[in-house]
């Protein structure tokens, strides 16, 4: 194993690796996954992350009320559409349901990355490590031919819809890594593990995509990510399931600090480590597969999410978690009025702009720490 680098700015290219040795008495442990070790919060840290975490609440609520007014046409006076029957219908029964289910899809993943680096201890994790993109992809790849009539889709497939096939094929697609890697003892198999299923799932999907070339367009949209299809009852699925695994995270929170610490660390500390990162598993499944089935496959707001959170301060994954939601809520919201207002009347996907955006943190992050 490398070196751990010293403490600074979050290195994406690390490869960590647990430390064996305990923190000083007294000290509170944080999870850094690209060092792996443990790290002692000062006392001020706790209200810098109550401070963080309502700066980006205001951050999204300012661009929720922004949200409301950008469509086809740009930005409109949201109180002069408010003013007219039919804007406001556009406003209450499009725009709102859409901004607030963009925020909740990027909290979902921003959730799901956290809990996906910490689990891993690997800073380069995301919430489609365990083949969940892959096996949503596939799924709805199988819906579509089955519309078009191909008979080898399975019938039950075609009742669930575009949002029940993706949910319903990611967390498939995590059960099989699941069976591959006989568990969750061993998070370097299970990684692995993740890593063949989503190479097969994707090849399959890219076989049937060949075979009923008519699909192209439809899978395409998918691949590339859109909030355009979000409703009312959508917004409200995704809000509960986030309040859900974040609960469930926060309950957890310990095991991860714990896992921070090497996988041998934490069997000495008395946890049982195999329920409870099957219950890790199940709130990166959950959150991953529920975002997807209804955004499509947004790249990078899950993985860089925690990082921007690490890059303001370092503490605990109680706090980690739940401030990576709401800066992976505000990178989606901020990603989709782009995408929405840069090139109106014309919509880019949201997807592509996440990837650009992302993809661009992360290098300008590798050159400062070359240099």
């Amino acid at each position: 194993m490398p070196a751990r680098p010293s403490h600074g700015v979050s290195d994406p290219t690390a490869n960590p690796a647990g430390a064996d040795s305990a923190p000083s008495a007294g000290a509170c442990v944080a999870e850094v996954p690209t060092q792996g070790a443990p790290v002692t919060l000062r006392p001020g840290q706790p209200r810098r992350a109550a401070v963080l975490g309502l700066g980006l609440a205001l951050a999204a609520a300012l661009l929720g009320l922004l949200g409301l007014g950008v469509g086809s046409t740009g930005l409109e006076p949201v109180w002069a559409m408010l003013a007219d029957p039919v804007s406001a219908q556009i406003v209450w029964d499009i725009r709102a349901p859409r901004t607030l289910g963009a925020w909740a899809a990027g909290a979902l993943l921003g959730l799901a990355g956290a809990v996906a680096q910490g689990l891993f201890r690997n800073p380069l994790a995301d919430p489609f490590l365990l083949g969940s993109a892959s096996g949503a992809s596939l799924a709805v790849a199988l819906l579509l031919v089955g519309v078009g009539g191909v008979p080898f889709a399975a019938a039950w497939a075609l009742q669930l819809g575009l949002t029940g096939a993706a949910f319903v094929g990611a967390v498939a697609a995590v059960l099989l890594t699941l069976a591959l890697a006989r568990g969750v003892q061993h998070t370097f198999r299970l990684l692995l593990a993740g890593v063949v299923v989503g190479m097969v799932l994707g090849a399959l999907t890219a076989l049937l995509t060949l075979m009923a070339p008519a699909t192209l367009v439809a899978m395409q949209a998918f691949m590339l990510g859109s909030t355009a299809f979000i409703d009312w009852s959508a917004w409200t699925l995704m809000a509960s399931v986030g309040a859900l695994c974040l609960g469930v995270g926060w309950a957890l929170a310990r095991v991860l600090d714990a896992l921070s610490l090497g996988e041998a660390t934490a069997h000495s500390l008395g946890l049982p480590l195999g329920p409870l990162q099957a219950a890790l598993v199940a709130v990166l499944a959950l959150a991953t597969g529920t975002a997807v089935a209804h955004t499509g496959l947004i790249a990078f707001v899950g993985l860089v999410a925690p990082h921007l959170v690490r890059a303001v301060l370092k503490t605990t994954h109680a706090r980690l978690l739940w401030l990576s939601s709401l800066m992976g809520g505000l990178l989606l919201l901020a990603a989709d009025l782009l995408a929405r207002g840069l090139l109106a009347p014309q919509e880019i996907p949201v997807g592509v702009l996440t990837a650009v955006l992302g993809g661009g943190y992360l290098l300008w992050l590798m050159h400062r720490r070359s240099a």
